[in-house]
């Protein structure tokens, strides 16, 4: 009787945050930094605490959907950084890496999926089986319906991201003819912007990071620069659609000020 109470009363204030938003301005892009799996592990008693990894991936599908009843059509999430790929055990990068596989990319490239895949970050460092994943999904979504885009930040550094986009635009300027010093004279953030991973999308409105950790571990530094952060206390696989509601709340309610 309890739980059934506590079910409905969820499924409540659910629709009273739902009806506040009908109306209100709701990001464009949502980036998601999916942080806190194997602790939400540990805290339910998991002695394996990678299989936070598992739900953490599986729970991703469900936040999608939500996106997409939303009407939000761009999302970039963010699964491992560069460190975490070097840093962390390697069995539990493995884990990692599988999960990725398995259930992101096998739904993202399933006939059923509206979203557009992109990859985000330095593929050179992920094993064969995942590049190959990688790009299989994006070979797979790449003539779906547009309406919907997902980039996956996976081998990323905000860092190198920015570095990278400057070799690509001074090679594609030498290849154009162009001198260094009219490059110099001539750069401009716009043109930069045209060689990050996100080329063709707007910038994130809003970063969502879980788990309580407030910072942005170089995620879409130059894209997050005018971005409004929010911050949840939940670990990623226990973020319910409440949770998600309330951030998209506390994005309408702001004032949006754009650097000023």
């Amino acid at each position: 009787m309890r739980n059934v109470l506590k079910s409905a009363v969820y499924t409540l204030y659910a629709r009273r945050l739902a009806h506040e938003l009908s109306d209100a301005p709701l990001p464009r892009h949502i980036a998601l930094v999916m942080d806190g799996n194997r602790r939400w592990a540990r805290q339910n008693g998991f002695q394996d605490a990678g299989i936070g990894h598992r739900y953490g991936a599986e729970h991703l599908d469900e936040v999608l959907g939500w996106c997409r009843e939303l009407g939000i059509h761009h999302v970039t999430v963010f699964l491992a950084s560069v460190d975490n790929l070097r840093k962390r055990d390697a069995g539990e990068v493995d884990n990692l890496l599988r999960m990725i596989e398995e259930v992101i990319i096998r739904r993202l490239a399933g006939p059923a999926s509206v979203w557009q895949v992109r990859t985000a970050g330095r593929v050179d460092v992920l094993p064969d089986s995942t590049r190959h994943a990688l790009k299989s999904a994006e070979e797979a979504t790449r003539d779906k319906n547009a309406a919907f885009h997902l980039n996956i930040a996976i081998g990323y550094d905000g860092r190198e991201e920015i570095v990278n986009a400057l070799r690509s635009l001074l090679d594609a300027e030498r290849q154009a003819g162009r001198s260094l010093d009219d490059v110099a004279q001539q750069l401009s953030a716009d043109q930069i912007a045209t060689h990050l991973y996100t080329s063709g999308q707007p910038d994130p409105d809003l970063v969502i990071r879980t788990s309580g950790e407030r910072r942005m571990s170089g995620f879409l530094l130059w894209q997050a620069a005018y971005s409004e952060l929010y911050f949840c206390d939940v670990y990623w696989p226990g973020f319910r659609k409440v949770d998600f509601l309330r951030a998209l709340r506390s994005y309408s309610a702001r004032e949006r000020r754009l650097g000023s």
